[in-house]
């Protein structure tokens, strides 16, 4: 098969079939598993593609297919319910010929598939139903391997040897698949069956069903992922399955209702919701939310942190989470091969065989060098938004640790800045969110060499600096808020000095070993508004370059200037637009007072979703100019869902709308509020602001937004302004 190999590391990338992406995918997701099914919801077993049955790093399961009379059925329908708890397919015979005379019409016999997914057991539900006026007897076969494969052997990574398969067992109506890992963990694979079938064999289930005119019959599979000696209690798949849902409606009602004039809108919101809530997870180490499916499906410290800034205006509970979790991660002990150092916050946790034997340093890794100031801009939002005591004292500790970090790690640069450079052999290259090994180069493409500190960085140091001083002074630490005021404020005048390019009209990607500037034009000069730290007349001709042709597509903001000596749509960091990094950038214009760009970058990504499949936006998606009916064009191995991709749309929203809540001062305020001409009304129901809790009416106007307080309960001031 036709394959391409998409770096992302020095040695870590992924394997893009050219197979696989001609066929769609479905997933299930729940906990720390989750699961890829084709269309009719099989698991077609094909070499070097992500289908399969994934818990904790690795595939169980890489085959389950389902014939009937030894074919494949017809493909009728394929549904995931809207909160991922059930996928549906509803399939039909095709055909059936015996010398040249069709004894069996299509579509007589109905097959339909309902699988749930709950606490690492996959459960499936078979109907099998005649609407035939006589009695028939069809034969259904499922076909099942496990291979066991580690996630990074399926993203493409080679390993010189594996462990030990064990042999399969078939007892009753269960078989058993089994692996002795390098890393002494056994895994097994074990399917029950209910009814057991006619004939069961390690590979296959066959079922010899006789069907009564306008009746059906019913079979049960669960297929357990199983480590070391744990075992589970049995369930339903009834019970699985509300047992999902009343998870998932406790995440979808931390969020207020949304609800607009604009039904399209109204549905990317419902399935950006949707999203997040399949992606949370519980612990160990606590509740979090994966990054995306199917490669990033576990802790990542950076996806994480920008999720929930993107949501913490309106669902302030996921920030809490992953400050919590992020801080039992926290870097204890200086690790070069993990880039660990104490204070520092965790790139990523993996679990699997590769992870826990050391042939991927990602079981605990810690190469990125924006978590740690992301984590302590996230506390500072979370502190204003909620005014709660209780989580910043205990999360305090954790907070001084990860400004100690920054402190030494930028006083250890002759230029006083964060920077970065590789300390592992085996870690990534590129430690900011931009972690391809090409994706940081000057104007004539050479790559910068490290240390390299990122223009983006810098700003989110002086946002974080910022942050803890505002909660330093609202909980009475009055050294730390003079110390960090002190500290942003030298990074502020030396930040605009170094790295704006005057030329150019934006702030350097950023300044390599020798100090030179990159002096490309990137979504990283647009990053810089986010944190504030860009001097105000620099921050409006930097707004004023963004959209320009060379970077501004139609679609959103590109991450590299067409211009650029590297610049390619199909890349994964070099002129692909991603939804994330444009929020980011919009939530930076609207800092700056211009909430009219932040809404046009709003709306860009609004028509995105609604030229793509089911309005899910992806990781990422090439980026080609938009241009007549044309729909953007997908990159090939996007994570779909992708944690930040879904939260994309409030921040936006809150950029549109200059929206900003003081729980301190048990305040919420819209600044210059912008809606686009698409969305005429908009109404928020549910927004806590402290114990207070107020429902809002926005109205789109000649001369801005008119803002309608519904209702309200509590204590709460709303403050407008033009």
């Amino acid at each position: 098969m036709p394959s391409e190999r998409i770096q992302i590391g020095s040695d870590f990338y992924l394997l893009a079939s050219a197979l696989a992406l001609r066929r769609p995918k479905t997933f299930l997701s729940y906990g720390q598993a989750f699961a890829v099914f084709d269309h009719a919801g099989d698991l077609p077993l094909a070499s070097g593609e992500a289908y399969g049955l994934f818990h904790q790093g690795t595939r169980y399961l890489d085959r389950w297919e389902l014939r009937l009379d030894g074919e494949f059925p017809l493909l009728l329908s394929s549904n995931a319910s809207d909160d991922g708890a059930e996928l549906v397919t509803t399939m039909s015979n095709a055909d059936e010929r015996r010398e040249g005379q069709v004894v069996l019409e299509r579509d007589t016999v109905a097959v339909q598939r309902t699988k749930t997914l709950y606490d690492g057991v996959l459960y499936e539900r078979i109907e099998v139903t005649s609407y035939s006026a006589r009695p028939l007897t069809v034969d259904l076969t499922i076909f099942s391997e496990a291979d066991f494969a580690d996630e990074f052997e399926v993203r493409g990574v080679e390993r010189t040897r594996r462990g030990e398969m064990l042999a399969p067992r078939v007892e009753g109506g269960s078989v058993s698949f089994g692996y002795r890992g390098l890393d002494g963990v056994v895994r097994r694979t074990v399917i029950d069956w209910s009814p057991a079938p006619a004939r069961l064999e390690t590979s296959r289930a066959d079922f010899h069903l006789s069907l009564a005119p306008r009746n059906g019959i019913v079979l049960r599979a669960a297929i357990h992922c199983l480590l070391g000696d744990e075992n589970d209690p049995p369930l339903t798949i009834a019970a699985a399955t509300d047992a999902v849902r009343k998870r998932r409606a406790v995440s979808v009602a931390e969020f207020p209702k949304i609800t607009s004039s604009n039904e399209n809108f109204d549905a990317w919101v419902t399935r950006s919701v949707h999203d997040l809530a399949q992606l949370r997870m519980d612990g160990p180490p606590g509740p979090y939310v994966k990054a995306g499916i199917p490669w990033f499906a576990t802790i990542f410290g950076r996806d994480g942190l920008v999720t929930a800034l993107e949501t913490v205006a309106f669902a302030p509970t996921l920030a809490a989470e992953v400050l919590r979790t992020l801080a039992t991660l926290q870097g204890k002990r200086d690790d070069a091969q993990r880039d660990e150092e104490p204070g520092k916050i965790i790139h990523e946790v993996r679990a699997g065989e590769m992870a826990a034997t050391g042939e991927v340093p990602f079981g605990r890794y810690y190469g990125s060098v924006d978590a740690t100031p992301l984590y302590l801009i996230l506390f500072g939002e979370y502190a204003e938004r909620t005014a709660d005591r209780a989580l910043i004292d205990e999360l305090w500790p954790a907070v001084e640790a990860a400004l100690s970090w920054i402190e030494r790690a930028a006083d250890r640069d002759p230029r006083g800045y964060l920077a970065y450079e590789r300390r592992g052999a085996r870690g990534l290259v590129q430690q900011g969110w931009k972690d391809s090994h090409d994706a940081i180069s000057h104007a004539d493409g050479s790559l910068a060499e490290a240390p390299i500190a990122l223009a983006e960085v810098q700003g989110y140091v002086y946002a974080a600096l910022r942050a803890v001083a505002r909660v330093a002074r609202m909980t009475g630490r009055d050294a730390d808020e003079t110390r960090c005021e002190r500290r942003a404020a030298r990074l502020r005048e030396q930040f605009n000095r170094d790295f704006w390019l005057d030329d150019v009209g934006v702030f350097a990607l950023a300044l390599d070993r020798d100090h030179r500037p990159c002096r490309v034009v990137t979504t990283n000069a647009g990053q810089c508004l986010f944190g504030g730290i860009a001097e105000r007349a620099r921050a409006k001709r930097t707004i004023e370059r963004l959209f320009e042709d060379d970077i501004w597509t139609g679609w959103g903001l590109r991450t590299l200037s067409q211009g650029a000596p590297r610049y390619n749509p199909m890349s994964y960091h070099n002129g692909s637009i991603w939804p994330h990094d444009n929020a980011l950038v919009a939530a930076g214009f609207s800092r700056y007072g211009d909430t009219a760009r932040a809404a046009q970058v709003l709306s860009a990504l609004f028509d995105a979703s609604g030229a793509i499949e089911d309005r899910r936006l992806p990781e990422l998606f090439c980026g080609f100019r938009r241009a007549g009916e044309r729909r953007p064009v997908p990159y090939p191995v996007a994570c779909r869902p992708q944690a930040w991709a879904a939260g994309s749309v409030y921040l936006l929203l809150q950029a549109a709308l200059g929206l900003r809540i003081e729980a301190w001062d048990r305040r919420l305020m819209m600044r210059c509020a912008v809606l686009p001409r698409w969305l005429q009304r908009l109404e928020i129901r549910g927004l806590r602001v402290a114990d207070a809790r107020v429902d809002l009416r926005v109205n789109r106007g000649h001369f801005g937004a008119a803002v309608e307080v519904m209702d309200r309960d509590g204590d709460v001031d709303i403050v407008v302004r033009k």
